[in-house]
């Protein structure tokens, strides 16, 4: 019997536990921190044998494979012995993707991918298709495998699950964008980050397709010197393809070797352009698995976005809150303030990753009456943009950051949470910060 070792017992690692278990594997989880309560429960379910707070590395190196969580790094000592050994270590992605014949759609980028990832599997399932959402998003895509028997897949996939492939194959690829983020687990190399994220074409062949933002320099530059196999569908909001994407007098065409849809940009439910952007990406898929015209107009129409991305909370005394507590970097925020049309309270600060905040200054300036941060360390937001707002306020505390945010907001102005920074320095996780939010401001 082949012994499959998971390194990490979180989402991905027990879906990848229950999974090899299924397929005859001897199985062993090893979390050198605590495992959840309903992980382990899980695990005491299926009788998989387990450890927390340690490595047995000698039991470890008796692995015929290993699958590594996407949070450990490759650079830890223990993978490094395991790579130097000459066993195969692995992402779920990678071990799941062996056991399905299933078609795959796998989104990445470093914004967009979660709305680009459901809004595609709105408009399939609404379609008709058999189609199951997994990834960095709900399920890990190993437990749905495990337990589904679905036709098509559309996975939310990040750098680190890539780094993990060796074989993984998806019959669609998207990247939204590249902009600088983990630059900490590339060497701060920003081209090491860029490479990671095109591994997702790595094995496609030319009945394979590879769907890209064609505005992003950063992907195009990269595709001139690194040319892929699967066929080009291109997006942009600038110029127009024979085959692609593009915006033209407020419509979005869609052409592929079939037809075209055209679809006008009034009906779409998400704001922004960079949303023009994710609804070109999600009915391009459409498009190419054969769902009608109508239900992609339909689907489009009415989608409700992700949690925590440009999430309207409530509207007080004419104020409007928003949620965008998923904006963890300096792009993703910029998306935010792109899109408002109103004077804007801004609520930022966290655990910066090597933030340049220069690049929201024209936004700032345009847009943004007061800033309110919410860090440990405020420092470089302070310095940045203390001179460019007539109000800058430390805050320490949610509570505090949405009672100062509501004393400073007046008729017609917009209160927006976009912390540009991960949460980790108040917050479990920035689903965490965002619920606080959501909470604070229902409390007003």
């Amino acid at each position: 019997m082949a012994f499959l070792v998971v390194l990490g017992g979180g989402e991905s690692g027990v879906g990848t536990a229950i999974l090899g278990q299924k397929k005859g594997f001897d199985v062993f989880v090893s979390d050198k921190g605590k495992i959840k309560e309903k992980y382990k429960n899980v695990l005491e379910h299926f009788g998989i044998d387990w450890e927390e707070s340690t490595h047995s590395e000698e039991k470890i190196m008796k692995a015929d494979v290993v699958m590594k969580s996407p949070g450990i790094p490759d650079s830890v000592p223990l993978v490094k012995e395991l790579v130097n050994k000459g066993i195969p270590v692995i992402s779920e992605i990678e071990f799941a993707s062996r056991y399905t014949d299933a078609k795959i759609i796998g989104i990445t980028g470093s914004n967009g991918k979660t709305t680009t990832t459901m809004l595609t599997f709105h408009i399939l399932k609404n379609g008709g298709l058999n189609v199951g959402m997994a990834g960095n998003i709900g399920d890990s895509f190993a437990k749905m495998v495990a337990e589904e028997d679905f036709d098509y897949y559309v996975l939310e996939i990040s750098s680190f699950q890539l780094d993990g492939i060796r074989e993984f194959k998806p019959h669609i690829s998207i990247i939204t964008n590249i902009t600088p983020d983990h630059l900490d687990r590339y060497g701060y190399k920003f081209e090491n980050y860029i490479a990671s994220k095109f591994l997702i074409t790595k094995n496609q062949s030319d009945e394979d397709y590879f769907i890209y933002d064609a505005d992003d320099e950063v992907i195009v530059d990269w595709l001139k010197e690194h040319p892929v196999k699967s066929r080009l569908m291109p997006f942009s909001l600038k110029r127009s393809f024979g085959e692609g994407a593009y915006l033209e007098n407020n419509e979005i065409n869609i052409t592929t070797q079939e037809d075209t849809i055209k679809m006008t940009t009034d009906t779409l439910a998400l704001e922004g352009q960079h949303n023009v952007k994710n609804t070109m990406a999600a009915a391009m898929v459409a498009k190419l698995v054969g769902i009608r015209k109508e239900t992609i107009r339909e689907c489009i129409s009415n989608f409700q976005g992700a949690p925590h991305r440009l999430e309207k909370v409530l509207k007080i005394h004419h104020v409007q809150y928003i949620n965008d507590s998923k904006a963890t970097n300096v792009n993703a925020t910029y998306y935010a303030l792109d899109s408002l049309k109103t004077p804007t309270v801004w609520i930022v600060g966290g655990v910066d990753k090597g933030n340049e905040y220069k690049d929201l200054m024209p936004l700032v300036r345009e847009k943004v009456k007061a800033i309110v941060c919410l860090g440990v360390d405020n420092e470089k937001i302070k310095e940045t943009f203390g001179n460019v707002v007539d109000l800058l306020v430390e805050t320490y505390a949610m509570e505090e950051a949405v009672k100062v945010a509501y004393k400073i907001a007046e008729r017609g102005d917009t209160v927006l949470l976009s912390p540009a920074c991960a949460s980790f320095d108040l917050f479990e996780n920035y689903e965490d910060r965002g619920n606080q939010f959501k909470n604070c401001v229902k409390n007003l």
